[in-house]
C-alpha cells in the first residue's frame, strides 16, 4: 500500500517506522515547510493519507487531500465541533473517505468497549456518581484530550443520570490550576492533568458512600497509536465513508 504522511513530527516518524516494517512504502511526506506537495504526483499516487497535525489545521488537510480524492486516516482531535458536519456532508455516500478517531490504540479500543459495558451496568445503580481524569504530556495543546471526550459521550449516553460532559480543572507541573471543578448534578467532569512527557493516562471512576470502581488505560509509548494508526490505513484502503474504530474493531 502507499502511504502519505501528513504531519511528521515524532507520531509521523513512528507511523512511518511501523509502516514500512508491515511492507508499505512511503510515497510523500508533507509537514509545515513543504505544503505545497500536497498537489504533487507523489501524493496524489497515494491509497492512503494518515494525518497527524493539530485543530486548527485539521479540517483544511482533509480538503486538500480530498481534492486529490486520497482517502484520510486522522487522528487529530478538535476540528470537530466547527466542521463535523462539512465531514459528513463531504463523506456522505462515500464521495470521499475519512477514517477519523480521536486515539488509535488498540488498548483504547478495548477500554472503549469496557466504558461502554460499565456505563450500562451502573446506569442500575444510581448511588454511583462518575467522573474522569486526563493525563497528557505538557506539550498537549486541548484539554480535555479527544479520547476522554470520547470516552464521556459513550458514557453519558448509557447513564441516564448524565446528560453531558463538562471541562473541570488542568492541573500542571508548576502547581497551575485552571478552570473549575464546578458542575452540575448530571454533568459528567473531565479534569485534566499535564505532566512532563506522559503519553496518556485516562481514568473513569464511579464513587459511591461504600466503595469505589475505577478503570484505567495507561498508555505506555506512542507505538500503539501509530500501530493502530497503520491497522485503520489498511482498512481505509477498501472501504469508504467516514469510518471510526467501531469499523475496525468490533467489539
Amino acid at each position: 500500500m502507499k502511504i502519505a504522511l501528513i504531519g511528521y513530527g515524532k507520531m509521523g516518524h513512528m507511523i512511518e517506522q511501523i509502516a514500512l516494517e508491515r511492507g508499505h512504502e512511503i510515497v510523500c511526506k508533507i509537514d509545515v515547510d513543504n505544503q505545497d506537495d500536497f498537489d504533487s504526483p507523489a501524493f496524489a499516487s497515494a491509497d492512503v493519507a494518515i494525518e497527524f497535525t493539530n485543530p486548527t489545521a485539521a479540517y483544511d488537510n482533509y480538503l486538500r487531500a480530498f481534492k486529490h480524492h486520497v482517502k484520510v486516516v486522522s487522528g487529530s482531535t478538535g476540528w470537530m465541533k466547527d466542521h463535523k458536519a462539512d465531514v459528513e456532508a463531504l463523506t456522505k455516500d462515500g464521495k470521499q473517505t475519512l477514517f477519523w478517531a480521536s486515539n488509535f490504540s488498540i488498548g483504547v479500543a478495548i477500554f472503549s468497549a469496557v466504558n461502554r459495558y460499565l456505563a450500562k451496568i451502573m446506569n442500575g445503580f444510581p448511588q454511583y456518581d462518575v467522573e474522569m481524569t486526563e493525563t497528557h504530556h505538557i506539550h498537549k495543546l486541548d484539554a480535555p484530550s479527544g479520547t476522554a471526550i470520547t470516552l464521556a459521550e459513550e458514557i453519558v449516553n448509557d447513564l441516564d443520570r448524565k446528560k453531558d460532559w463538562k471541562k473541570g480543572t488542568t492541573t500542571w507541573d508548576d502547581g497551575r490550576v485552571e478552570g473549575s471543578a464546578d458542575h452540575k448534578a448530571d454533568e459528567l467532569l473531565i479534569n485534566s492533568v499535564r505532566h512532563d512527557e506522559v503519553p496518556g493516562i485516562h481514568s473513569i471512576s464511579y464513587d459511591s458512600e461504600a466503595d469505589k470502581i475505577t478503570i484505567t488505560h495507561d498508555a505506555h509509548s506512542r507505538k500503539g497509536f501509530a500501530l493502530g494508526a497503520v491497522l485503520a490505513a489498511e482498512y481505509t484502503k477498501d472501504h469508504t465513508g467516514l469510518l471510526t474504530t467501531s469499523d475496525l474493531f468490533k467489539f
